[in-house]
């Protein structure tokens, strides 16, 4: 029974895990940046669907759906804001730029959630409450009802990338901006929007992880580092590593939280697991378990 209990709950953050590992994993992939600030990202739409739901007094379902257009245009916002116009002039060190701005963005938002909402765990309804039952094994409701909106969200942006015009054209700016060019793709647009999805998946995940682990202005950084830990895992760029990467983080965290007799002890090192196995990743496999080896002339 306790081995079911486990795989369940590692299907189900696994799922969450995902969602918010693509976002980063879809911004890397055709922007060719590292985004510092996706833990920041995150907290901000755990606060937008808290607001909504709680301050607002909007159904729970509404709440989440106006979280999406909100986030997708305030990812758009910073890329346009603080990542094109150094693109466009193609300055010498843009990737140190990236860095710093995406870093100091993240330290803004931070404390800028600090002063609005204070020090204080915020948690907003889940859209399901209470809990079902699958013989012996208990699944509570936010959990459930998170890891299924995240996994329909997934299936929506799998269906996007490989089965629409614009997505069809986000994988090949992903591929060669250079060809996607010639060919008459518009790369500023498609960072634009590969910038604001990003963003979008990662708030939308913020609003699920709210309702089980509360929402606070520190709430990004430990997810932060899970994102981090997937996306090298599954290999920079990939959404098929960066979906595998995830179940394989949430079942290590999961298992491994077991293998101390002390509950308390188990659960305190469950982030050193996922720590432990990205350190093996880079040892053994760099590029990951789909990425690719870089050619070099």
């Amino acid at each position: 029974m306790l081995f079911l209990s486990q795989l369940a709950n590692a299907l189900v953050i696994g799922t969450l895990y995902a969602l918010m590992a693509l976002g980063l994993s879809l911004i890397f992939g055709v922007l060719k940046l590292v985004n510092f600030s996706h833990g920041e990202c995150l907290m901000v739409g755990g606060y937008l669907y808290y607001v909504l739901a709680t301050t607002l007094k909007l159904p729970l379902s509404i709440s989440l759906a106006l979280s999406l257009p909100v986030l997708f245009l305030f990812g758009v916002f910073l890329e346009r804001s603080l990542l094109r116009a150094p693109y466009q002039r193609r300055m010498a060190r843009y990737d140190e730029y990236v860095i710093l701005v995406t870093f100091a963005l993240g330290i803004f938002l931070q404390n800028l959630a600090l002063p609005v909402f204070g020090p204080y765990n915020r948690q907003a309804a889940p859209l399901f409450k209470g809990s079902v039952r699958i013989g012996e094994l208990v699944i509570a409701g936010d959990r459930l009802t998170g890891a299924l909106v995240a996994f329909l969200v997934i299936g929506i942006l799998l269906f996007f990338l490989y089965r629409t015009y614009l997505g069809k054209g986000l994988r090949a700016v992903a591929q060669s901006p250079g060809a996607a060019a010639i060919v008459g793709i518009k790369v500023l647009r498609m960072r634009a929007v590969a910038f604001g999805i990003g963003i979008t998946l990662a708030g939308v995940a913020g609003a699920l992880f709210g309702p089980i682990f509360l929402v606070n202005p520190e709430m990004g950084t430990s997810f932060a580092v899970k994102a981090f830990v997937i996306v090298v895992l599954g290999g920079m760029g990939s959404i098929k590593g960066s979906i595998v990467g995830a179940y394989i983080l949430a079942i290590v965290e999961s298992f491994g939280s077991i293998l101390l007799p002390d509950p308390s002890r188990a659960l305190a090192y469950k982030d050193a697991y996922g720590l432990l196995l990205l350190v093996l990743v880079l040892l053994f496999r760099p590029q990951g378990l789909f990425g690719e080896k870089e050619r070099r002339a």
